[in-house]
């Protein structure tokens, strides 16, 4: 397959999974209905509750959990690819969670999963102070996923400030590129389009970027503006609804290999002493 059409699903997630599910669900048979084979929802889909006081609480281990459970049956009812951008879940070998992604496949089956490397530890300016860190235990690899569609290179929010992870994605083959987010709303305004457009330019590749948008239950504010952008930099998808919404692009695997021809930079390599 050469050529797909992609979706993101935007939410204002809240601190009640089953709501949050419900509303993911909806948005995700909506983007099916217009003809999406490949739809991706947010960082953090299930829940959002910075303040909770009991981190732990309705988490589960990948293998228990309920809403990803739900996913794997609705990806393989309406016979799509499902991104899930990101559920906590209980850590196999660590007391921390995993900010953990997945791919589902039209068969209910997960093909991909990765842990969210970079950890949002900073203070931004917003009133709030962030230790991701503290609750998360970080992953440690780059993830492809070879699908009929193409080669998806796996990335989470914060990991869009590290140009080597996106270099190494796409010269190991991925030629496109998913980030999930959650961005502030201080940091989404001065740099989310920024450096989703970078990437892009940077690796030749497309970028699918569904966002969280809008103030949520737990009091954080996320910009939104989920985006699709062509390997040349275009933005082809861009939602400019503040909460809930889904954005759709058509997805030609040519333009990446002509952005690679026209811009060969990834074939360089240089190194400093």
């Amino acid at each position: 397959m050469t050529s797909f059409k992609a979706a993101c699903v935007q939410m204002t997630t809240g601190i009640h999974p089953e709501t949050n599910l419900e509303r993911a669900s909806n948005l995700i048979a909506r983007a099916a209905a217009h003809g999406a084979n490949f739809v991706a929802t947010p960082e953090m889909t299930g829940c959002m509750n910075i303040r909770g006081n009991d981190s732990q609480a309705q988490r589960f281990y990948e293998s228990d959990d309920p809403l990803l459970k739900a996913f794997q049956v609705q990806a393989s009812d309406l016979q799509i690819w499902l991104l899930i951008g990101s559920l906590a879940v209980k850590h196999e070998s660590d007391e921390r969670l995993a900010n953990r992604s997945f791919l589902i496949s039209p068969e209910g089956e997960i093909s991909a999963r990765y842990d969210k490397i970079h950890m949002f530890d900073v203070e931004v300016g917003d009133g709030q102070r962030y230790r991701e860190s503290s609750v998360y235990r970080p992953g440690d690899k780059a993830v492809i996923a070879d699908t009929p569609l193409g080669q998806l290179g796996l990335s989470i929010c914060y990991d869009l400030r590290f140009p080597y992870l996106y270099r190494h994605l796409a010269q190991s083959g991925a030629n496109i590129v998913t980030c999930p987010a959650a961005f502030t709303r201080v940091t989404g305004e001065a740099h989310w389009h920024v450096l989703l457009r970078a990437r892009a330019i940077e690796t030749g590749s497309f970028v699918i970027a569904p966002a969280q948008s809008g103030l949520h239950e737990d009091g954080r504010e996320t910009f939104g503006h989920s985006l699709i952008i062509a390997p040349w930099g275009k933005i082809l998808a861009e939602s400019n609804v503040t909460g809930e919404d889904v954005i759709m692009a058509e997805i030609d695997l040519e333009r990446s290999t002509d952005a690679r021809r026209r811009i060969p930079s990834l074939s360089k390599t240089q190194s400093f002493s």
